[in-house]
This record gives structure tokens, C-alpha cells and sequence, in this order.
């Protein structure tokens, strides 16, 4: 069924995701407090609303990417003002678990309906609707806005009515942030034993280990391009929400914690805004590997 759709954030993700849903012809209007944003919004066909207040009071749903807790929390404060009641929010931003549940007791009280709605892929995934989508909230709002979900990707887990969907997002990027620091100990430790930098990533992409993110992973990295398709900082901003969730919990996450020191250390040398597989290069500096000499 066709849907006024008001979409905040449109940013790497945002934006694709915006795209198809009007693609798949629900009617979509867009807001960005970056003026290029909105500028490329616009570039894409799709309509911008003059305010934010003028487009939560017009759209029945309201669709955020965001950055983090405090641009979530300030979208509730706002929609508390400015949505009509019933009005269902879908959030799909990577946001800690806490934060989560204090916008859930606010939007309730005010008569609003929360999804979250995280998802998992990058944003050549997104361009392409590959994401896999994870929902938790209210089950009737889950089934009603199923035709949203299935414009961003083939699979969408409905995960249960409260955080599920911020915690599954949370352990999802654990474990590719821990791939990738396998990935940095163990072509670090072929390296100074003298194996090829090639011959590895021909051998990993043909064996057992070869998960689909190493694969997706491999091509750039065996050129040693570490361009981003997920930023060290990000990865910083994700990481500490894991540990705050394993702290919340008393789970020891052991291998996360020095994962996050890894990451310290790329953005210490200069790699801030480079993949996060920029672990890659702070584990061979530790081993005194020279790629040049490998």
C-alpha cells in the first residue's frame, strides 16, 4: 500500500534508502539540516520539506538515519511536538540501547509508534536494496509497514517489541569489526613469515574462512586501498555502544575492548577517516612490517 513518507537524514545510507522507496511508489518527502543533502535530494526527484516541523506534521510515517543518541533523542523531542498522534516513527541508525528506550517511553506517552528498524549492510549495499533489515516494536506496525522494509533489501527479521533490533545490530557489528581484526593478525603474521601479500587473499577468498564480508572486504584490501565504506570513527562510535551494552549486561567482551584499542590507535595515525580495516596497517606497525619490504 502507498504511504506519505517523511524521511530524516539523508545521508550515504539515508539517502538510497529514501530513493527506493520512492522507486517503489511511496510518496516521499525529505528533510536535512545539510544544505547539500538537501541539494542531492533534490538531484534525486524526490521532494524537501521547508521545515522539519512541516514534515512531521504532514507525514502519517516518519523514517530517521541518523547519526547518533542525541540526533535520535532531539527527532523524538520533536515529533512529540509536531506528529499527529499515531503516527508511526522508524528509526533505522545504530544508537545505544539506553537512548533507544528513553525515545520508546516518550513517544508512548505521546500516542506515537516506534520501530526500530536498524539494518545491516554499507552503503553500496544500500545503493543496491541488499541491506538485511531488523525490526522490533509494535507487531501490528511491523506487518502494516512490511512494503517499507522490503524496498531496502530481500530479508527482514521481525526480532520482537522492545530493543531486540538495537542489540542484533550491536552483534552484528561486533563480529565485523572482529573480522577484521582477525583479518589484521593473520595477514600480519603471513607477512613477516615471508608469504605474499597476493597469494594470501587468493588463498583466504578459496577457503572456509571466507565469509561474505572477507569477500566483499577482499578486493579493495588486496589492492591495499583502504577507502571507506564504513570509517574508523565510525567503527570508534559503534564499538563503544557494544561495550556499553556488554557493561550493561556484565558480558566480558574481551576481544571487542582490544578491538577499540585498535581503533584508537588508526585514528591516532592519521586514519580517522579511512576503513576501518585501516586495523590492518596498526597491527603490521606492531610487528615492525613494512608492506613496501613484505
Amino acid at each position: 500500500m502507498t504511504k506519505q513518507i517523511g524521511f530524516l537524514g539523508l545521508g550515504k545510507m539515508g539517502l538510497p534508502m529514501a530513493r527506493h522507496l520512492q522507486t517503489h511508489g511511496h510518496t516521499v518527502t525529505c528533510y536535512d539540516p545539510s544544505a547539500e543533502r538537501r541539494a542531492a535530494v533534490t538531484t534525486a526527484g524526490m521532494a524537501v520539506a521547508p521545515s522539519v516541523e512541516a514534515l512531521m506534521a504532514h507525514c502519517a510515517v516518519i523514517v530517521s538515519s541518523l547519526p547518533n543518541d542525541a540526533a535520535l533523542e532531539a527527532t523524538a523531542a520533536a515529533l512529540v511536538l509536531h506528529a499527529r498522534p499515531g503516527t508511526v516513527y522508524v528509526d533505522t541508525s545504530t544508537v545505544s540501547i539506553e537512548a533507544s528506550m528513553r525515545v520508546a517511553a516518550l513517544l508512548e506517552q505521546a500516542g506515537l509508534v516506534y520501530l526500530r528498524s536498524t539494518v545491516s549492510g554499507n552503503s553500496v549495499m544500500a545503493e543496491s536494496a541488499q541491506l538485511t533489515v531488523m525490526v522490533s516494536g509494535n507487531l501490528q506496525a511491523f506487518d502494516a509497514a512490511h512494503d517499507i522494509f522490503s524496498c531496502w533489501g530481500p530479508t527482514c527479521f521481525y526480532l520482537g517489541s522492545a530493543e531486540q533490533a538495537r542489540l542484533m545490530k550491536l552483534v552484528i557489528n561486533l563480529m565485523i569489526m572482529l573480522t577484521s581484526g582477525m583479518l589484521a593478525e593473520a595477514l600480519t603474521l603471513g607477512q613477516k613469515g615471508g608469504l605474499a601479500w597476493d597469494d594470501m587473499w587468493k588463498v583466504i577468498t578459496s577457503s572456509a574462512v571466507a565469509s561474505p564480508i572477507i569477500k566483499a572486504k577482499a578486493g579493495p584490501l588486496a589492492r591495499r586501498d583502504f577507502s571507506p565504506t564504513f570509517t574508523v570513527e565510525q567503527m570508534r562510535k559503534d564499538v563503544g555502544l557494544i561495550l556499553d551494552a556488554g557493561a550493561s549486561l556484565n558480558v566480558p567482551l574481551s576481544l571487542t575492548a582490544l578491538a577499540a584499542q585498535w581503533l584508537s590507535s588508526a585514528s591516532a595515525q592519521g586514519g580517522t577517516e579511512e576503513d576501518y580495516a585501516y586495523v590492518i596497517k596498526v597491527v603490521e606497525q606492531s610487528a615492525a612490517v613494512d608492506f613496501a619490504e613484505a
